[in-house]
């Protein structure tokens, strides 16, 4: 999954950067939520483009953070650990 990631972060940022809009700064979680939905939605030119907003290691961090707020969001959703709700997500034997 994160050489999936990786080699996507990778290959966006090898293109020029797209300038900000006007009077404003990209924003890391703005960047990590932009391709997070993007690649749930299988858009390859907007992850492509979100991925060149901020560093590939800010990108990473910001997914990361993105991730650990959304399994503890759900695990108290559901009314269990973060810990089963992350194996439960990925298909992995409750542990």
């Amino acid at each position: 999954m994160f050489s999936k990631l990786r080699k996507r972060i990778e290959g966006a940022w090898q293109s020029p950067e797209p300038p900000p809009p006007a009077g404003r700064q990209r924003n890391l979680f703005e960047a990590a939520a932009t391709y997070v939905a993007a690649c749930a939605e299988n858009d390859q030119e907007r992850s492509a483009e979100a991925a060149r907003w901020v560093s590939p290691e800010a990108l990473c961090f910001g997914v990361n953070e993105l991730a650990c707020r959304a399994v503890a969001a759900l695990a108290r959703e559901h009314d269990e650990t973060p810990q089963h709700m992350a194996r439960k997500l990925l298909n992995l034997p409750v542990a």
